[in-house]
């Protein structure tokens, strides 16, 4: 019987031994690792169910699994030896507890800026637990707007019916304060259920109901058409406001609930601490947050929300643009959760969010590209790439979470994001000339330039109803999505050895998937069919194809087998079978007549394919892409017909020794598994153009 996922996991991070903690947010298991180094992994990236495999600084590591990540960490949690080492872990002998673990393998990694990481640590471990809840409430939302456009249901706040639709996610915003003061409390080491005590301090009956005491007093601030209320608590004034939805209120109070809390329990008696610690914090935070925290927090969550809108008024094509470009840089650091404090802030002062939009633009460009990396997978035949992508693909359009996309493919593939970051300015200039054309009114009668919305939405296709200018925001985040799409299918995501890797890998499972008869049979047409492609696209000759028996040295020098190249990919005759040349000149010829179909931006690499579909790969130097094309002087370009002999490059081969790099020049057959036989001419020395591979049709 197969190991489970779970086992499969725990194997390839290096076993029980070496988990020191485990924790998940959204999409991902966070491992915390006695030994970094132990991890496998290719295992890992090529396990069916894991979208990825991101090592990060010190011993920790990180698993992408998407959507089912929290089953995958119970499963984990129950293995008996995760079981075993974690109760060996808790009869402390020896063992740090795994926040000691945590804390120490970050201060580590962190170096000067420590305490700026500390900070987006605790803001994010304050929301990621109710991730789930915000968005099951937004797409309640979603579908009841959808309902009410559609005449399927009122818009009458008068009937029961509707109150109680409401209440359902009206109740996760309402008490958001308490959620986010009970894990920020968590996080830092208090108990999370005095942190939310506290917090429920200021929003129960008797609390809301001081603003109508007789002994307070009002000013109505006719400008802002607002009124603020103080009240006379004991002779002693207290600003009051409402704190449901507030975000930035419970940050602050369990930042100081942690001094407080730590404090007393280093003063009082462990005997009596139970009792104790509790009934002292409540009284001494709760009347901090009461008389200073709450109206402090209240007042920073204002000024941040009325300064960008302030940018999004007198600056709004900087603010739409600025926004979709920024994050796709912040959420692989984790720092847009800030961001999304100020969404939550914006809707509970402002009553509505001008935020989302323009991060809704990012989201689509990056499903774009997610989406343009599926639709090269199916064509090239790539099954694993094709699983990834589509299940992120389905995260992203249907739950508006990018994390899959971004650590299963798009950091994988660095290419992805030049043709992404398109798609995310021109969708953000789509945005910021409608929105300004067409405002959209608030509630309150506000003009806003921009798109909005009165609700904290995950930005997939179903909330789409949830923003005001609907029209504005879907004709935006169609061309963000379409412009990444067709970039990704037009100039791929791959260097030319990640896509030779998987054309090679293609074409041997098709080959192992069909009777070798019927392979040889189909060989001819295939290659027809190829060669005509080809044709039509490069203006070639329409006559037959001459079928192509040699391959040519592209430079002189001495040749040698694969496995003496000291490149353990070629040598695996994964990129098919070919030879390596160590070079004694600096020009680099084509090897074969035919269209250059890659050519890597560096020099390095060259892939070309021959009227009659050989595929053959140039790779000038081990290693060399490292080099950024320095010392290469490239001659030709993608799509290019040339002929055998033509100059491809011209490299320093100094330069490129002194760079510590192998100038040894491997080429190879891509699509040795279609072909009959290769067979290379080793222990030879040649001339550029001298014949050094036989092929058999």
């Amino acid at each position: 019987m197969a190991d489970s996922l779970a086992s499969q996991i725990i194997t390839a991070i290096g076993g029980p031994e070496n988990v020191r903690s485990l924790t998940h947010c959204a999409t991902r298991l966070r491992f915390e690792l006695a030994d970094a180094s132990k991890v496998d992994q290719n295992a890992l990236e090529h396990m069916k169910g894991v979208l990825g495999a991101v090592p990060q600084s010190g011993d920790r590591f990180q698993v992408v699994i998407g959507g089912g990540v929290a089953t995958v960490y119970e499963n984990i949690m129950h293995l008996p030896e995760i079981a075993n080492a974690g109760a060996a872990s808790a009869s402390g002998e020896g063992q740090k507890s795994n926040a000691d673990v945590k804390a120490e393998a970050r201060s580590k990694a962190r170096g000067k800026v420590a305490w700026l990481d500390s900070f987006f640590e605790y803001l994010a471990d304050s929301f990621r637990p109710i991730l789930g809840v915000l968005l099951g409430a937004s797409i309640i939302i979603a579908l009841v707007n959808l309902l009410i456009s559609l005449n399927v249901i009122p818009n009458d706040e008068a009937s029961a019916g509707w109150v109680f639709v409401k209440a359902i996610w009206k109740g996760v915003f309402y008490f958001l304060p308490i959620m986010v003061a009970y894990n920020a409390a968590k996080k830092l080491k208090v108990d999370p259920w005095l942190g939310g005590a506290i917090m429920a301090i200021l929003m129960t009956p008797q609390f809301t109901s001081l603003i109508d005491a007789k002994t307070t007093t009002c000013v109505e601030n006719a400008a802002l058409g607002t009124k603020s209320c103080t009240a006379n608590i004991f002779g002693i004034p207290m600003a009051l406001s409402d704190y449901s939805g507030n975000v930035f209120v419970p940050l602050l109070m369990a930042a100081v609930l942690a001094l407080v809390y730590h404090g007393l329990k280093k003063i009082i008696p462990e005997s009596v601490q139970l009792v104790f610690v509790p009934f002292f914090c409540m009284i001494i935070v709760g009347a901090l947050t009461a008389f200073i925290i709450g109206p402090i927090g209240v007042w920073v969550g204002n000024g941040l929300g009325v300064g960008l809108a302030w940018m999004n008024t007198h600056a709004p094509f900087i603010f739409a643009i600025i926004i979709p470009l920024l994050y796709p840089f912040l959420v692989p650091l984790g720092l847009h959760w800030p961001l999304n404090a100020l969404m939550l802030m914006n809707i509970q002062t402002l009553g509505y969010d001008f935020i989302q939009g323009p991060m809704g633009v990012w989201n689509f460009a990056c499903f774009g590209a997610t989406a343009g990396v599926l639709f090269i997978a199916v064509r090239d035949k790539d099954k694993d790439m094709r699983q990834t992508a589509l299940g992120a693909l389905a995260a992203g359009l249907l739950g508006g979470v990018s994390e899959p996309s971004l650590y299963g493919i798009h950091l994988r593939y660095k290419l992805v994001y030049k043709r992404m970051l398109v798609g995310c300015g021109l969708g953000g200039v789509v945005i910021a000339v409608l929105g300004w054309l067409f405002p959209s009114v608030t509630a309150a009668g506000q003009t806003v330039h921009g798109v909005t919305t009165t609700a904290f939405a995950f930005t997939s296709l179903l909330t789409i109803p949830v923003f005001d200018q609907m029209w504005v925001y879907a004709v935006s985040i169609a061309v963000s999505f379409l412009t990444s799409f067709f970039l990704i299918i037009t100039f791929d995501y791959r260097t030319p050895e990640q896509k030779a890797e998987v054309l090679a890998r293609a074409a041997a499972d098709q080959k192992a998937a069909a009777p070798a008869v019927e392979a040889k049979e189909a060989a001819p047409a295939a290659a027809t069919a190829t060669a005509t492609a080809t044709a039509t696209k490069t203006e070639a000759p329409a006559a037959a194809a001459a079928a192509t028996t040699v391959v040519n040295a592209p430079v002189a020098g001495h040749v040698i087998a694969l496995d003496e190249t000291g490149d353990p990919v070629f040598a695996s005759r994964a990129l098919g079978e070919g030879v390596g040349i160590q070079p004694t000149d600096s020009e680099v010829v084509a090897p074969v007549s035919g269209v250059l179909q890659t050519v890597a931006e560096t020099g390095h690499a060259f892939g070309i394919k021959t009227d009659d579909g050989v595929e053959v790969l140039v790779h000038v130097g081990i290693d060399t892409v490292k080099m950024n094309g320095e010392g290469f002087a490239v001659k030709v370009k993608a799509d290019e017909r040339v002929n055998a002999g033509d100059p491809l490059v011209s490299v320093d081969f100094a330069k490129v020794k002194d760079a510590g790099y192998s100038t040894t020049t491997l080429m190879t057959v891509l699509n040795t598994a279609a072909l009959t036989s290769v067979t290379p001419k080793t222990g030879i020395d040649v001339k550029a153009g001298d014949e050094v591979i036989d092929i058999q049709r």
